[in-house]
Formats: structure tokens, sequence, C-alpha cells
């Protein structure tokens, strides 16, 4: 499985981006998906998930009401819109994918995750 992101880039605090992650190499239905961002002398965090089995989405407080997953099986494609951002959201961002059912809580830690796309550099200026 090859996990391709893009849509990276320098935008104004309170501005938008929208992240996408291409799957190739399986069925893509299947994967449950997320987004992780790692900003500079930080661990990995977890932004937001779903899970493929019923397509619940979760996200992580911090981005709650400003960020928006959604999937299109047709495109084998997982979007992470991004709205009202700002320069703590500085961070590169990695796509997920794991075939693995797990309980909501699961999906926040990287360890879950089978396969990484490499990585999409979102800048916030101030």
């Amino acid at each position: 499985v090859q996990l391709q992101a893009s849509g990276g880039g320098l935008v104004q605090a309170g501005g938008s981006l929208r992240l996408s992650c291409a799957l190739s190499g399986g069925t893509f239905s299947t994967y449950s998906m997320g987004w992780f961002r790692q900003a500079p002398g930080k661990e990995r965090a977890f932004v937001a998930a779903i899970r493929s089995a019923d397509r619940n989405i979760f996200y992580a407080n911090s981005v709650k009401g400003r960020f928006s997953l959604s999937r299109d099986n047709a495109k084998n494609t997982v979007f992470l819109q991004m709205n009202s951002l700002k320069p703590e959201d500085t961070a590169v961002y990695y796509c997920a994918a794991t075939r693995t059912t797990y309980n909501a809580g699961s999906y926040y830690y990287p360890n879950n995750y089978d396969d990484w796309g490499q990585g999409t550099l979102v800048t916030v200026s101030s």
C-alpha cells in the first residue's frame, strides 16, 4: 500500500487549506484512515481519523470545530479540510492507514497504523 499526501503550503492565520491523501495498492474502502502532525521538536500527534467500518470520525480536541475529515471511496482519497488555521497548526502532516478496526481511542496512537504517507508541510504565519 502506498499513500500520497498533498495540499500543504503557506497560509496566513485564519486561512484554510485542504489536504488530500490518495491510497494505492489496496482496497481503499477497507482501510481506516488517519491524519497526524508533527511540529519541530515535538512528537507525532493525532489530528483526525475515520473508521472504515462505520465511517465514524474522530478529532483531536485541538482541531474540533475547525478541521473536517472526509473520504471519497470512488477516488481512493481522504481529505482534511482545515479552516481557521492558527500558527500552532504549523507542522508536517502525515496520513496513515490501517485495516484493523479499533475502538475509538485506539485511532489516536500512531503505532496502530500500518502504512504512512510521506508528509506534507503546513505553515501558518501570524
